[in-house]
């Protein structure tokens, strides 16, 4: 019975998560709570399997997370993208691109799509992608006669491209638990490799996924508007200029809406893919890059700062207060013999490697109907991934799995977290099962990306073994 204990604290602490409480609190009270039910037992004479040595290595593991210099990348990256955010580059470069190509079938849709995907590479949050485009976008593509399902269901998944473009916070997250779980992989074999996995092989490894969902549903568009041209009509170009608000030449507000932001994404991921410098010294180019286009575009002042610096130091203290407490329910799961646990699990499992991986692909899909990923990346990862690892998967393809995993979570109703953003900017005529609808092919690309992946891994592994 006692045996097992770890899967009765990982149902506890999501059935606390889904009764609404605070995720960090949620995961350090559990593990607390459970972590001194065991000591208690122990004292009482019971033979609880429960090491409470282990416990005294959280002073540590918290302090080697506050000096992480990994981390640092994440204050530094949401501080960028809230940033770009308040410049409004997003809006200069959606109005350019609905200039360009909104005259075609489906043409509003394309320009979404590449819009998304540029602000994806800028920003990296999730959230703020799916709510800016929709409260730019969604108006001017309902007035031109775009089908509601259409027209929300490709700017959801379009925002959804901040999980898996590089620079993701998702991925730096992710490449930081995935280090470690990969650490712990060789030496639960008892090997050494002088390979490291990095957030820049993650980056790396994400760019040929990402952007073949890109194509993909550039595609899927373009097939909609010609066999159902009443679902994405063309826009006469004339006419939404002057709705936009530009009269004159189309050149001068492109290379305006375009050429920062690329030059921007240019120096982040350049200086990474090209070895000049590391993920967290990036993200402070990034940071500062964002600020000059906000400087340039006259949008600083000192409550915009305000704003930027509250917003960023929210995000941030969010995100380091939820990985303190999955440090805690990793150490208090380990200390009731969960990886052992594990182990045996999928050890004991038909199929070996495929079974034990498909099952932990669909129970990261499941749990992305209720949990955020951050909440998955702090406590499902550490938990499965040195197994997985030691059972011969590559890291690189893992994290890559997982991202595009959990991005296909994001979209899938009813639960979606883009579901819910965008609910929360979209008019009232539009009801949430047009939402629903219109997510429902994006998930089925998104699907099909994940197979593609899985027969052919050298879609993720083969940029990074190159460069």
């Amino acid at each position: 019975m006692w045996d097992l204990m770890p899967l009765v604290l990982f149902a506890s602490v999501c059935a606390v998560l889904m009764l609404g409480y605070p995720v960090a609190l949620s995961l350090a009270g559990t593990a607390l709570a459970f972590a001194g039910m065991g000591m208690l037992l122990q004292s009482m004479g019971f033979a609880v399997p429960f090491e409470s040595r282990l416990m005294g290595a959280m002073p540590n593991r918290v302090y080697g997370i506050m000096t992480n210099q990994t981390l640092l990348a994440v204050p530094l990256f949401v501080l960028m993208g809230v940033l770009l955010e308040k410049s409004r580059v997003a809006e200069t470069l959606l109005d350019a691109m609905a200039m360009v190509f909104g005259s075609l079938r489906g043409g509003l849709g394309v320009a979404v799509v590449l819009v998304g995907m540029l602000l994806a590479a800028s920003t990296g949050i999730v959230g703020a992608t799916v709510v800016t485009m929709g409260l730019l976008s969604l108006p001017t593509m309902l007035k031109r006669g775009y089908s509601p399902a259409l027209a929300t269901g490709s700017i959801c998944a379009t925002g959804t491209l901040g999980q898996i473009i590089p620079p993701s916070i998702a991925l730096v997250l992710l490449g930081d638990v995935l280090s470690t779980a990969y650490q712990q992989a060789q030496l639960s074999m008892g090997v050494w490799s002088p390979r490291t996995l990095s957030i820049g092989d993650l980056f790396i490894g994400a760019l040929v996924p990402g952007l073949l969902l890109v194509v993909a549903y550039i595609v899927y568009l373009m097939l909609v508007a010609w066999f159902k041209p009443e679902l994405a009509p063309p826009a006469d170009r004339e006419a939404l200029k002057q709705e936009l608000g530009h009269t004159g030449s189309l050149w001068p507000i492109l290379l305006k809406g375009l050429v920062p932001p690329v030059v921007l994404i240019i120096a982040v991921l350049g200086s990474i893919l090209g070895g000049i410098a590391t993920p967290t010294e990036a993200s402070a180019v990034g940071a500062f890059g964002a600020l000059i286009l906000a400087a340039a575009n006259r949008r600083v002042s000192f409550t915009m700062l305000g704003e930027v610096v509250r917003s960023t130091a929210q995000v941030t203290s969010m995100v380091f207060l939820i990985l303190i407490g999955a440090t805690l329910f990793s150490l208090v799961f380990r200390a009731y013999g969960g990886e052992e646990l594990v182990t045996e699990l999928f050890d004991a499992m038909p199929g070996g490697v495929v079974g034990a991986t498909l099952v932990v692909m669909l129970v990261i899909f499941l749990l992305g109907f209720i949990l955020d990923f951050i909440e998955i990346t702090f406590v499902v990862v550490p938990i499965v991934g040195p197994v997985l690892l030691a059972m011969g998967l590559d890291p690189i393809w893992l994290g890559i799995m997982i991202a595009v995993n959990l991005q296909t979570s994001f979209l899938t109703p009813p639960f979606g977290f883009a579901l819910f953003y965008l609910r929360g900017v979209t008019p009232a005529s539009v009801p949430t099962s047009a939402i629903y609808k219109g997510v429902i092919p994006f998930i089925i690309l998104q699907l099909g990306m994940l197979l593609a992946l899985a027969f052919f891994p050298g879609l993720a592994t083969w940029l990074p073994s190159v460069l």
